[in-house]
């Protein structure tokens, strides 16, 4: 079977920036274990499936281990395959997925993602999470991901992890973000995934849905701008809703190809 497949850089103006995901558009569903195996074989954070229905779209994310419940940034990428690629009209995307109703709304290059909030509550560090970590943060919360808040962007900037005793636990879809206040943005922060093929995640726009109502009360705004400072790094506009969250950015096309599935 040959199968069409995209990759797209999310949340960057330019290739070799932001976060790579696959998109591959299907007809009909595959068994999830040939989705896997499709998502291990291209090796980037996450690969996007999807199904065009009447009115909606079918849409499921998978990392090289597993399949995840939200994923922004290969979200991001499916909305721009069906904009640029495929000739899809409307200018609001609904997508049907594990997290309920999703929509994305174009407006020329950039493309808003409207997921829900997931605001974090105070909690205690896990000690293997303490350990693996450089520094240590000035609080802790959490909502999916655990969030370790830190004083200054080049402390998130700098800090490193000890992935032997990091991958002690198992946070499932969840993972760890360090964040900060930004020196030209609202705030920066980094992914880290345990147990996971790829450590850090370049730019992850389902940590926005934490970050962004933490920040928002924070910095006393709704409306920012976020940098995720991976090596690839990447920048969201942000906007608080309340139940909702607004996460915007742009994308580019690296690769436009083929595979094929037996």
């Amino acid at each position: 079977m040959k199968l069409p497949i995209y990759q797209i850089d999310a949340f960057t103006e330019e290739i070799y920036g932001g976060n790579p995901a696959c998109v591959v558009p299907l007809q009909d569903w595959l068994p999830d274990e040939v989705l896997l195996k499709i998502a291990k074989e291209n090796a980037v954070a996450e690969t996007a499936f999807f199904v065009r229905g009447k009115d909606s779209v079918h849409l499921r994310w998978f990392t090289p281990d597993l399949e995840m419940d939200l994923c922004g940034h290969a979200t991001l990428a499916t909305a721009y395959v069906l904009k640029v690629h495929m000739d899809y009209e409307p200018d609001v995307m609904v997508f049907d997925t594990l997290s309920g109703e999703l929509k994305v709304e174009c407006h020329a290059d950039l493309l808003t993602l409207d997921f829900p909030a997931r605001e974090p509550i105070r909690a205690d560090l896990p000690k293997v999470i303490k350990d693996a970590i450089s520094t240590q943060p000035d609080a802790v919360l959490v909502a999916r991901d655990y969030v370790l808040v830190y004083p200054s962007e080049s402390m998130v900037a700098n800090l490193q992890i000890d992935r032997h005793t990091f991958d002690q636990i198992d946070l499932g879809t969840g993972g760890v973000i360090a964040t900060a206040k930004g020196r030209q943005s609202d705030f920066v922060s980094r992914f880290f995934t345990p147990q996971a093929t790829i450590l850090e995640d370049p730019v992850t726009g389902s940590a926005h849905c934490s970050l962004i109502p933490y920040w928002s009360k924070r910095l006393n705004k709704s409306d920012m701008t976020a940098v995720q400072l991976s090596d690839r790094r990447g920048t969201l506009y942000c906007q608080d809703k309340g139940e909702r969250v607004l996460i915007s950015g742009k994308a580019r096309t690296f690769m436009v190809g083929h595979i094929w599935v037996d």
